[in-house]
């Protein structure tokens, strides 16, 4: 780790064979970037929309039940995506960031279909550059699922992908909540990145600590060099 900044090495698997090439080498460029000691330009650090599935590594998100919809806030930045109960997605999509949300329950898990959602310079699924295409198809299968499931399952997320530090940006969970965790299901289909339909899983729990207001201000840091961005001067005072 370099003393002077906090770093994560986020290399993915760029040989899975359920990347298309053009996916295997965003993949690839990211973790190279990644291998010199820098963060590669993502959403979260470069304060650009966090689309989903991207949008799941909020460390602290909240539900909002409503009557026609439910909100899903993520703390990163204060995101929001709206889900439309119970409604179809329009004939004509418009592509936007958080793309288009409908959902139904199924018992008690709420299920949500998302299409159009919109692809920029930085759009990716995952914290290792997977990028996804204007093709993406996702399914949200969201509910509670009990306490000590939701502990093995996130224990297990650590063993396998590292524990994320409260200095870092991390949520401390509540050791005396002894109640339900939130297990998030989801399915992508793009057959413009990938070879076949995949599926994960991302395991919640209660937080301790007050919301925070975090606002992704424009940074002054070049992810790639890992060097400032040279400001415009000027010799002269304009007063």
């Amino acid at each position: 780790m370099n003393k002077t900044r906090t770093f994560y090495m986020r290399i993915g698997d760029d040989a899975n064979p359920i990347l298309k090439p053009q996916a295997a080498e965003k993949v690839r460029a990211a973790g190279a970037i990644s291998r010199t000691g820098v963060n590669f330009p993502t959403p979260s650090n470069s304060c650009t929309p966090w689309s989903p599935p991207y949008a799941w590594r909020a460390l602290q998100m909240q539900i909002l039940q409503g009557k026609d919809q439910v909100i899903l806030l993520y703390v990163g930045d204060q995101q929001i995506r709206h889900v439309r109960l119970n409604q179809p997605h329009p004939k004509t999509v418009t592509p936007s960031w958080g793309g288009d949300s409908v959902g139904h329950y199924e018992g008690d898990t709420l299920v949500i279909d998302t299409v159009g959602v919109k692809v920029g310079p930085l759009s990716m699924i995952d914290n290792y550059g997977t990028p996804y295409s204007t093709a993406l198809h996702l399914v949200e299968r969201i509910r509670l699922i009990d306490g000590d499931i939701a502990n093995a399952a996130a224990e297990q997320a650590e063993r396998d992908s590292g524990r994320v530090d409260v200095e870092m940006g991390g949520a401390s969970i509540n050791p005396a909540y002894k109640g339900k965790g939130l297990q998030v299901q989801f399915r992508v289909e793009d057959a413009g990145m990938f070879t076949r339909p995949w599926s994960a899983a991302v395991t919640l729990r209660r937080a301790v600590g007050p919301w925070e207001e975090r606002v992704c201000a424009d940074s002054r840091v070049n992810y790639i060099t890992g060097k400032p961005f040279p400001l415009p001067q000027d010799a002269t005072a304009d007063f």
